[in-house]
Order: C-alpha cells, then sequence, then structure tokens
C-alpha cells in the first residue's frame, strides 16, 4: 500500500523573493512606514522546526527606548515549507501573503490568538 502523496508547488528562489516583495508591498502604506528596523529574509527551511515565517525581534509595543545600534528585527520567510503546503501559483501567492502579513503583526505587537480572531491563521 502506498502512503498519501501531496502536491507541491515549487518555485525558485528568486521567483518566491520577487512574491515576498509583492506581499509586502500590498501592506497599506501607513503600515509600511511605521515598520521600523525590520529586515526581511527568505531561506528555504528553519533548522529545527515546520514554519512558515518566523518573527523575530522586539514588538514596536514593547521597544521603549529601543534604538540606536539595535540589531534590526528579522521576519523569516520559509520557501519549502511554503511550497510544501500549495498545489498552485495562486495559492503560493495567497500562502506567502498570509504569511508576510502574520509576521509583520508580530512586528506590530498583535499576537497569535489575535491574528486567528482577525482570520489571518
Amino acid at each position: 500500500m502506498l502512503g498519501t502523496v501531496w502536491a507541491v508547488f515549487m518555485i525558485d528562489e528568486v521567483r518566491f523573493e520577487r512574491l515576498v516583495g509583492e506581499a509586502l508591498d500590498s501592506l497599506p502604506p501607513e503600515l509600511g512606514e511605521m515598520m521600523e528596523n525590520v529586515a526581511v529574509v527568505v531561506e528555504d527551511a528553519h533548522p529545527d522546526e515546520d514554519l512558515l515565517g518566523l518573527y523575530e525581534g522586539v514588538p514596536l509595543t514593547e521597544r521603549g527606548d529601543y534604538g540606536g545600534m539595535a540589531m534590526p528585527d528579522r521576519v523569516t520567510v520559509y520557501r519549502l515549507p511554503i511550497c510544501a503546503v500549495c498545489d498552485s501559483e495562486q495559492e503560493l501567492v495567497d500562502q506567502i501573503t498570509v504569511t508576510v502579513v502574520h509576521e509583520v503583526a508580530h512586528h506590530f505587537g498583535i499576537d497569535d490568538d489575535t491574528l486567528e480572531e482577525l482570520g489571518w491563521d
């Protein structure tokens, strides 16, 4: 008996990075202007966990006297896990957008429960 075979929509790194950029560009301009000291990067996969994206940093709501020589926050979007859950380019575009919004929301101090309530899970 064969196991389940899942459809995967694979695209190369350059196209994926372009789609992440388009997802960032689709954010309301007011949000983009408020993003402070944050880098958005694409990696193939998280080394230890099965994640679509990851926010690492200090949310704007918790920064206080943050600034100066502080390292930028980091939003990482993971290409291979996102490709693994998609079976079309439109599904991939939608999942990238959801992942970018989700991780950027963490930069603004919005937690997972609130994101789920808003339909961004």
